[in-house]
């Protein structure tokens, strides 16, 4: 290397090739025992994904990938809701935060986009409580 060079950073080819390129991380909201094996093969049987799927157990109350399970709040997720048989007049951004506000808080809601045609529900984004009680 000339002085002014610098050595090139090589990176693991077997870590990279290993890293998943999509990751889902879940929790069961319920004080009774879950069986993981009976979860991992409903969660299988639902998705079907084209190239296969891989469900593990990381442990209870524990988060993969370097994250601090004690600063990641699992307290609340958001949902879309379709609502539908609503009157044409009641589609409106007004109703949608009504009705949003009504199922927990409301976020945000889908217009009607042109290009997609009429539709016949609204789609309305909102956050719900998952904290058991």
């Amino acid at each position: 290397l000339v002085d002014d060079e610098e050595e090139a950073i090589q990176e693991d080819v077997a870590i990279v090739e290993n890293f998943p390129q999509f990751c889902l991380v879940g929790r069961c909201l319920t004080d009774s025992v879950v069986h993981f094996p009976s979860l991992r093969n409903t969660m299988a049987d639902l998705w079907h994904p084209i190239g296969g799927i891989c469900i593990t157990d990381i442990g209870e109350n524990r988060i993969s990938y370097g994250d601090n399970p004690a600063v990641l709040e699992l307290n609340s997720t958001e949902f879309w809701v379709q609502v539908h048989d609503l009157p044409p007049g009641l589609m409106s951004e007004s109703m949608a935060i009504q009705l949003g506000n009504f199922c927990g808080k409301f976020i945000e809601y889908e217009s009607n986009n042109p290009l997609l045609g009429q539709k016949s529900y609204m789609r309305i984004r909102v956050c719900l409580d998952v904290n058991a009680r």
